[in-house]
């Protein structure tokens, strides 16, 4: 049995570290396939972007797809349980940016969005 102490113990459980947040924000906007997801996630290892998405599936986050083609295409999109966390992520992203607003000076920064 797996102990928390509160909520947030739970939710940084599921989408905590460096790359689970990223690759949620941008399987939100849409299908994805591995090799764009790896252009997107910028500075991801591809051992890395595949033990996330495996994660990320395993939690009911996103789902995988397999196409049966040569050669063989895997698609990922969110569930509905991976979708309800946009919310979320704007807000995430939102203060973000109003972080580095107040907290570099103009031309210290660089934010590239990429939708």
């Amino acid at each position: 049995m797996k102990t928390f102490h509160c909520e947030l113990e739970v939710t940084l459980e599921v989408i905590g570290g460096k790359w689970k947040g990223l690759v949620l924000y941008y399987l939100i906007k849409g299908p994805k396939r591995t090799g764009e997801l790896k252009r997107l996630v910028n500075n991801i290892s591809q051992k890395m972007l595949i033990q996330t998405l495996r994660e990320l599936e395993t939690d009911g986050l996103i789902f995988r797809k397999m196409y049966n083609q040569v050669p063989p295409k895997v698609e990922y999109s969110t569930t509905e349980l991976g979708q309800s966390l946009e919310p979320i992520l704007r807000s995430l992203c939102n203060w973000g940016g109003n972080y580095a607003e107040q907290s570099y000076a103009p031309g210290e920064i660089e934010i590239l969005y990429l939708d």
